[in-house]
């Protein structure tokens, strides 16, 4: 991947250190799981893992059709994985796209701003989607039930709100708190 626009996808655990308090051998292996799962939807659909956090993936595609169709696919599979040995498991996603710079491997720029702190206010088995990206997905011909409209939003130590969309499909949770 290059310098510009591009479209990240991040990916977050939901309670994740709790689980890791109560059988860390149990969250060991249900986290490996998690990752080849993860991993194998974004590199299905031309991704590249440029960092993974602690159970946080960060991810680059050069389209964001593919950041979100690689999201989908990771949240289905999660989904029908047996992870009751932590008693469940629910991951957390956002894609957004914008201008960012690459150095040594990595990303910088205001648009990882912008997907750390949407990501953060997921919750475990949602696909948030930023207003940019849901643009972007538009003009490609991505139907418009698709997205559900959540509103202007203000995240942490953002100037601005961002208008966010949540990706609704069979096999995704539609309700989720506030």
């Amino acid at each position: 991947m290059a310098d510009g626009v591009v479209t990240f996808l991040f990916s977050d655990i939901e309670g994740s250190t709790e689980r890791w308090e109560r059988d860390s051998a149990a969250m060991a292996a249900a986290l490996a799981r998690h990752n080849e799962l993860v991993r194998n939807a974004i590199e299905a659909h031309g991704g590249r893992v440029f960092k993974i956090v602690g159970d946080a993936f960060c991810a680059v595609f050069t389209g964001a059709a593919e950041a979100t169709a690689a999201a989908l696919d990771a949240q289905r599979a999660l989904s029908t994985e047996d992870f009751s040995a932590v008693r469940g498991l629910r991951v957390r996603m956002a894609v957004h796209s914008g201008e960012a710079e690459e150095a040594e491997g990595d990303y910088l720029g205001p648009t990882l701003n912008r997907i750390a702190r949407l990501v953060a206010v997921g919750h475990g088995g949602q696909i948030l989607i930023s207003h940019t990206t849901a643009d972007l997905l538009q003009d490609a011909g991505a139907p418009e039930n698709a997205l559900r409209d959540l509103g202007m939003h203000r995240l942490r130590d953002l100037a601005r709100p961002i208008h966010v969309f949540q990706l609704a499909a069979p096999e995704l949770l539609e309700a989720f708190p506030p």
